[in-house]
C-alpha cells in the first residue's frame, strides 16, 4: 500500500471525476461512514465534512454521519451550525466501532488535531493544506493541492458526481470558501473563484446574513478587551496572550484581527483551554511560510501544529504546576520572537503612544 505522501500526489493529480470514481471502487462495499473535521471545527471544515457525507450517501449508497472533537464555541460558528442545520454530532456521542469507513477532512492523519488520534487510521483524507510527511497509510488521500479552501475541493467532487447541493449545503460551502480565503483575497486560485461563483446562485442569503452578523455574548467583548490590553507590539509584529479562553476558535479570530494592525507583518495570539495551549499565527510576508515556521517553533513542545503560507495554528499540552505552564508560554513566545528577529526588543503596549 502506498504511503500517505505517495498516495496524495497520485490522487491530487486526478480529475475530480476520476477521484469520485476511485472512491466508488475502493469503498463500494462499505455500509456506514463517519466523517471527521479537525477539532474545534471552523466553517470550511464543517462544510467539507457535510459535503463528503452527502457524496458518500448519494453516490456510494453509504450511510454517512459527521462528528467533531472539541467544541464549537465562536458565535459565528454557532450561527453557522444553527442557521444551516448542519448535521454534526460531538464525538463523545458516537463509537468508532460502529463504522467501517472513516474519513478526515481539512486535516491529515499525522497532524493529530482530530478525534481519531492514534486509535484508527482514516480510509479517506481530503485536505487543502500541504502534505504532512509521516509513515501512516491512508487508502485514499487527496492532499497537497493548491486550493485555498477544502470546501473548494468538495465542490469539485459534488459537481463531478452531478450532485446538486441543497441551499443549506451550498451556503455552507460558499461560506467555507469565503472565510478561509478572506473573500477570495488570500491564497486564492482559479478553482476557488469558480466554485464560489457556482455556489452563489444556490445559497440561502438570509441564512448567510445570520451567519455573518450573529449576536455576540458579553464574554466575547471581554476577551477582546483582554487581547488588546495584553498585546505587545514589536518592530515587525504583535503578540497577545489571552490567558484562559472560553473557546479555542477565538485565538485565530484575534490573531486575524491583529494582523490588520498598521506597520506589522505578522501576528501571534495564544490562549489556554482545557489544559491545552492554542496558538494562531498570521503573516503578510510571503518570503516565509507560516505553517513551516509554527511547526519548527513548536517542535519541542509536543502537540500538533500546521498550516500554510499565511496562516497556521498549533495546540500544545499544558502540564505541571502553574509556574511550569507559564514558563512554557514564555518559551513558546520567545521561539517566535527569535524566528522573526525581535528577541531582545522590549515591545510596546498596544494602548501606549509608543506603539
Amino acid at each position: 500500500m502506498p504511503t500517505a505522501a505517495t498516495s496524495s500526489l497520485e490522487v491530487a493529480s486526478l480529475t475530480a471525476r476520476d477521484k469520485v470514481e476511485r472512491l466508488g471502487k475502493l469503498f463500494k462495499k462499505r455500509t456506514r461512514a463517519l466523517v471527521l473535521p479537525h477539532d474545534n471545527p471552523d466553517p470550511d471544515s464543517l462544510a467539507s465534512a457535510w459535503a463528503l457525507a452527502t457524496l458518500l450517501e448519494q453516490r456510494l449508497g453509504v450511510r454517512a454521519e459527521v462528528a467533531y472533537g472539541g467544541i464549537i464555541g465562536r458565535a459565528e460558528n454557532l450561527a453557522f451550525v444553527k442557521a444551516l442545520g448542519v448535521p454534526v454530532t460531538p464525538i463523545s456521542e458516537v463509537s468508532l466501532d460502529d463504522y467501517d469507513l472513516l474519513a478526515l477532512v481539512d486535516t491529515q492523519q499525522d497532524v493529530k488535531n482530530h478525534a481519531l488520534f492514534d486509535q484508527r487510521i482514516a480510509d479517506i483524507v481530503i485536505d487543502h493544506h500541504p502534505v504532512r510527511e509521516g509513515a501512516v497509510h491512508n487508502v485514499f488521500a487527496d492532499v497537497g493541492g493548491v486550493f485555498g479552501a477544502t470546501s473548494t475541493m468538495l465542490v469539485e467532487y459534488l459537481r463531478a458526481a452531478k450532485i446538486e447541493p441543497s441551499p443549506e449545503l451550498a451556503t455552507a460551502l460558499y461560506y467555507g470558501i469565503k472565510a478561509d480565503t478572506r473573500d477570495l483575497e488570500r491564497q486564492t486560485v482559479a478553482p476557488d473563484v469558480e466554485s464560489y461563483l457556482w455556489l452563489f446562485p444556490r445559497i440561502d442569503r438570509r441564512s448567510l446574513a445570520a451567519i455573518e452578523r450573529p449576536t455576540l455574548p458579553m464574554r466575547y467583548f471581554r476577551l477582546y478587551h483582554q487581547a488588546i490590553e495584553q498585546a505587545r507590539v514589536y518592530s515587525s509584529g504583535v503578540v497577545t496572550d489571552l490567558g484562559e479562553i472560553y473557546t479555542p476558535d477565538m485565538v485565530p479570530e484575534i490573531s486575524e484581527r491583529l494582523s490588520f494592525l498598521d506597520g506589522v507583518s505578522w501576528s501571534l495570539a495564544l490562549g489556554s483551554f482545557r489544559s491545552q495551549l492554542y496558538l494562531s499565527l498570521r503573516m503578510r510576508d510571503r518570503r516565509k511560510n507560516a505553517g513551516r515556521l509554527i511547526r519548527e517553533a513548536c517542535a519541542d513542545f509536543g502537540g500538533s501544529a500546521g498550516g500554510h503560507g499565511s496562516m497556521a495554528g498549533a495546540r500544545l499540552p499544558l502540564t505541571g504546576r502553574k509556574a511550569q505552564r507559564e514558563a512554557l508560554r514564555r518559551d513558546v513566545v520567545k521561539r517566535f520572537k527569535e524566528a522573526f528577529g525581535v528577541e531582545g526588543e522590549r515591545g510596546a503596549s498596544l494602548l501606549s503612544d509608543e506603539a
